[in-house]
């Protein structure tokens, strides 16, 4: 069934039209966002429940951009009486007046931006989903994600507790301008369970498995066949060893490629970065930055995952941007303020972590192209090395274009071989051209994983997903 948009933007849309209007008579651009999303989470837990009729990324509210004489200015607002759209527009005026006069007393430079394009466009989206998180049965999932745990329980050895979550969001927005109307309605649902155990030294080793996309409630169902999973990883980890550091040839599951993509060539291709002189790979357009195996794209059309929307938060409709083509870095991803300030056009990637929150450069789904290997054949051209397995979390330096990974686990490989060995955790450093510039081969498979979120920064959390297929390559490992 279609996810229906959400009936109180329908009901508001005529009035927000209307403040559009009376806004355009002191500003040569008027644009607005107004979201209105709802949602669950359950976390199980042997120690403890938690149930909430609302999920991280629930939301209700608006969010007014304007522009004058080069200047942009924001007020977001969750509270519209569309009986009052002169009160409103009033109050409007006073708060951006206040935050002119407040860069003035400042002194703060600021840097004017041409008009944003606004081409007429009308867009209504209604995405699939089976179930739709409000009309969910709260109780049958708790029950269904207890015996999650329960049985993890029973199936993983040693375990000290095992925790299972769900969450899913119906996000309906709608942008408007004096000449576009956008809107649309779809659901993402993320779960996920998570084990940890001790080893016959005491520490304790960490697992966590899960399911995600763009879809309903029904996804949770998934979860259970990665309890036996996350059962096997755990066993693995409380038998893994140390890695002896050191430079190998490794095999990268879709997980830990996904982990690369997103911090090799995230932010480090944020063009609002460029704009700010914060990333080097505003130096490396048009140059080799991978080898041939490496394809990349980034948008929210590369896959049905929890990003896969319409049209991004500035009104840009969703792209699906070829970043690297054969190794050679084509293109970053732009918002559309960014896109004025440095000439090109915007890519569909300017995201806020809700309407009160300012629109940045965003990822979506970042995912390497899959090429003509079989894993068999890439664990066959091991020398010594590792298949590496499980993402746990990675950092990146725009500046330097340097990357850390932390990876949950290593397989030994010995002469096209896995012997068995298992090394953890696993930590994968490196400089980004020539981490990909070996890359020699890519398996014709791929995944998109989507648990999770992405910060800018230490902050503006928002929902990404990445991936691709297994690749081979060098990198240093400790």
């Amino acid at each position: 069934m279609k996810a229906p948009f959400s009936e109180y933007l329908q009901s508001i849309a005529p009035a927000l039209k209307e403040l559009v209007a009376e806004l355009g008579r002191d500003y040569e651009y008027v644009s607005v966002l107004s979201t209105d999303s709802v949602g669950f989470r359950i976390s199980i837990s042997q120690r403890a429940k938690s149930v909430s009729n609302q999920s991280v990324t629930t939301e209700r509210g608006t969010v007014v951009r304007v522009c004058r004489d080069g200047r942009y200015s924001e007020a977001a607002f969750n509270e519209f009486d569309p009986k009052d759209v002169a009160g409103k527009a009033a109050e409007i005026r006073r708060a951006l007046d206040a935050q002119t006069e407040i860069l003035k007393a400042c002194a703060s430079e600021v840097y004017e931006t041409g008009k944003l394009a606004d081409e007429p466009l009308v867009l209504f989206v209604e995405k699939e989903a089976d179930e739709l998180p409000e009309r969910s049965d709260a109780e049958a999932l708790v029950r269904v994600l207890t015996e999650m745990s329960d049985r993890g329980m029973e199936t993983i050895p040693g375990a000290l507790d095992v925790m299972v979550s769900a969450t899913s969001t119906h996000v309906s927005k709608m942008f408007l301008t004096a000449n576009r109307d956008l809107r649309q309605s779809y659901v993402f649902t993320e779960a996920s369970a998570a084990s940890y155990a001790p080893n016959a030294e005491g520490d304790i080793k960490f697992a966590a498995e899960g399911v995600s996309g763009c879809a309903g409630p029904e996804i949770i169902s998934g979860l259970d066949a990665k309890i036996d999973e996350l059962a096997e990883v755990i066993s693995d980890l409380v038998r893994a060893e140390e890695i002896v550091p050191g430079e190998y040839e490794i095999i990268t599951e879709p997980g830990v490629t996904g982990l690369i993509a997103h911090e090799a060539f995230g932010h480090g291709v944020e063009m609002d970065m460029f704009v700010k002189g914060r990333a080097l790979g505003a130096d490396y357009l048009g140059k080799r930055v991978g080898s041939e195996h490496v394809t990349m794209h980034e948008g929210a059309l590369c896959d049905e995952s929890v990003t896969a929307y319409a049209f991004d938060d500035e009104g840009t409709l969703a792209g699906d941007v070829i970043e690297i083509d054969r190794g050679i870095l084509r293109t970053g991803i732009c918002d559309a303020l960014a896109a004025l300030r440095l000439g090109c056009e915007p890519t569909g990637n300017g995201k806020r972590e809700n309407f009160a929150h300012k629109a940045y450069t965003r990822m979506t789904n970042t995912v390497f192209d899959s090429g003509e290997d079989t894993v068999e054949d890439m664990i066959a051209s091991v020398k010594y090395g590792y298949l590496l397995k499980g993402l746990d979390s990675g950092m990146e330096d725009p500046k330097h274009w340097g990357i850390q990974c932390i990876i949950n686990r290593g397989y030994e490989i010995v002469d096209g071989k896995l012997t068995g060995k298992v090394v953890a955790p696993v930590i994968m450093t490196g400089y980004v051209p020539d981490v990909l510039g070996s890359v020699t081969m890519a398996s014709r498979d791929r995944r998109v994983d989507g648990n999770g979120f992405c910060g800018k920064g230490y902050k503006e959390w928002v929902k990404v997903a990445d991936g691709g297929p297994y690749l081979k390559m060098k990198a240093r490992l400790g």
